[in-house]
């Protein structure tokens, strides 16, 4: 915690400045005046249903936000789980979007920390994958970019990935760096990839209006249920410890 003080100190003192932030202080359900929720199934034929404000879902606890998958048939649907967004509370164009988290490993989980544009039109408005990852590739971590080919039409998307071996076993740092000119991804302070405007690879580059922040335990579905889901994975973890974005001064 005095390391993370520190740090949040030095980026306020240096260009950057803090915009908004969620420390997940206290106990009970996640602010309402930060976060929102999707409900139901909502993409990419995963198996979870998201609920809305229920703590056995979503919930702050010992300093950390924790999203929980269950197998417990609420509401007839076998396995429930949250995604929290801030549509509606709080967006952001461009900035430093840094997300210190830890992710569950088991095959089938699909974490992921990503952002959207308020247009709501996908692949128009873009969409900014800060950290994904997938169960049955456990020691890496994605990031992407989606948005419209170069002439406007379809879709397209750019990224990759970075070793990060025992991903699950401790916390880690996922954060961008988004400017008119590039959006840089960092793990851990490193940084790991980069897409510029300048050098789109044959990604439209539409990320000059306001995004928000989602982040989601997805079980199954067409990337993490590649390889089956492994049913001891219940209750699956995505635990966050903070949330903060800065601007430039």
């Amino acid at each position: 915690m005095m390391l993370a003080t520190m740090l949040a100190m030095t980026m306020a003192q240096g260009s950057w400045r803090m915009v908004w932030r969620d420390e997940f202080n206290g106990t009970g359900r996640p602010d309402p005046k930060r976060w929102t929720y999707e409900k139901g199934f909502v993409r990419n034929q995963e198996v979870q249903y998201y609920t809305v404000d229920r703590p056995e879902n979503a919930r702050v606890e010992n300093g950390k936000l924790v999203i929980e998958a269950r197998k417990d048939n609420f509401e007839g649907h076998p396995i429930s789980s949250a995604s929290l967004t801030t549509q509606g509370r709080a967006s952001w164009t461009y900035g430093r979007i840094e997300v210190r988290a830890k992710i569950p490993t088991g095959r089938g989980a699909w974490p992921a920390i990503w952002m959207l544009g308020t247009g709501g039109r996908w692949p128009q408005d873009g969409e900014i994958d800060i950290m994904e990852a997938v169960g049955h590739e456990k020691d890496k971590s994605f990031f992407t970019v989606h948005s419209t080919k170069l002439d406007g039409t379809g879709h397209e998307g750019y990224g990759g990935s970075t070793p990060l071996p025992n991903s699950g076993a401790g916390f880690h740092t996922y954060a961008i760096e988004w400017s008119p000119e590039q959006i840089q991804w960092k793990l851990d302070g490193k940084l790991v990839h980069t897409y510029a405007k300048a050098d789109p690879r044959g990604v439209a580059w539409v990320f000059d209006k306001p995004q928000y922040l989602i982040l989601n335990l997805a079980i199954g579905g067409s990337w993490g249920g590649q390889q089956g889901i492994d049913e001891s994975i219940y209750p699956s973890r995505f635990e966050v410890d903070y949330v903060r974005v800065y601007q430039k001064k």
